[in-house]
């Protein structure tokens, strides 16, 4: 009689480790010496399939016997004085389900006083002539508290990758500036856009629209796509195509559409050939929203 195969392995059963403090997380991330890689995935929190994709992505790239830290962190660096910082939601029960379900190893989320431990820093990263461009323009300083705490969480957790959405295109782009320029020895990787079906980029901050307002914030990724229909026709035609879809959308309050040179994230030219960033920001009731695509203008 034939001796009965062994039972197929499934994939690798993880508890995930919620740490509220460095001391705790780097016990949980470094149990012991073993050379694997590592990958980190910085949020701040309400996490959503966006960021199960970009989790998803760290684990694929450490592999089954890597680490996966996932960070939750509402940062009061990034907020301005009239924005959202209070009401910004906190699932942080839900964010350590989402996170072990799709492979991380250790939630870090910290207070502010542990990651500030000495109060609001008195010395702080500048994101410089990046940083004061589009979002920049609209919210002063937001890049500069974030490429801070970014640096901070990248010498806590010390990983080898860092992923990061496209969704946030400026922000990827400053944060592959800030590990280039300074030398930080990790790999930021970008991470397509999650969107529904309807084309609604995934966004902790959709839960504030209405049922109208949704369905008016659809205007935003129509726009986008019929910049990118129109890429073959040079820069004009996208802006202009993209423009055409906002000019007749209802209940969008835009802030800028611009199509950006994603080195330096300055506006293209009307003669610029290559990648480029087609992005977006408007407000749809009280809401602000940004999203972008990239696309190939010939």
């Amino acid at each position: 009689m034939a001796r009965p195969k062994p039972a197929a392995k499934g994939p690798k059963v993880r508890k995930t480790q919620l740490t509220h403090t460095v001391s705790d997380f780097e016990a949980a991330f470094w149990p012991d010496e073993s050379p694997v890689d590592n990958a980190v995935v910085m949020t701040m929190g309400a996490l959503h399939e966006g960021h199960a994709a970009l989790i998803r992505a760290a684990r694929k790239e450490v592999g089954p016997d890597g680490r996966v830290a996932v960070t939750v962190f509402v940062n009061p660096l990034q907020f301005g004085p009239s924005e959202d910082l209070d009401r910004y939601p906190r699932t942080l029960a839900a964010d350590v389900r989402l996170a072990e379900e799709h492979g991380a190893d250790v939630v870090f989320a910290p207070l502010p006083e542990e990651v500030y431990p000495n109060g609001t820093p008195q010395v702080r990263l500048a994101a410089g002539p990046m940083g004061e461009r589009f979002e920049g323009t609209t919210r002063p300083g937001h890049f500069d508290g974030m490429l801070t705490v970014v640096a901070k969480l990248l010498h806590i957790t010390d990983p080898d990758f860092a992923f990061f959405g496209e969704k946030d295109a400026q922000q990827l782009a400053i944060v592959q500036r800030m590990v280039a320029d300074l030398d930080f020895d990790v790999e930021v990787i970008g991470v397509p856009t999650v969107r529904e079906a309807d084309g609604l980029a995934l966004s902790s901050r959709n839960h504030f629209l209405s049922e109208t307002e949704r369905e008016q914030a659809l205007a935003l990724s129509r726009a986008l796509f019929a910049g990118r229909d129109a890429a073959a026709r040079g820069p004009k035609a996208v802006r202009e195509a993209a423009a055409q879809v906002l000019d007749d959308a209802s209940g969008v309050d835009l802030d800028y559409l611009a199509l950006i040179d994603p080195h330096d994230f300055v506006e293209a030219p009307d003669d610029f050939q290559g990648e480029a960033v087609l992005a977006v920001a408007a407000k749809v009731g009280s809401t602000r929203l940004i999203d972008n695509v990239r696309l190939q203008v010939r």
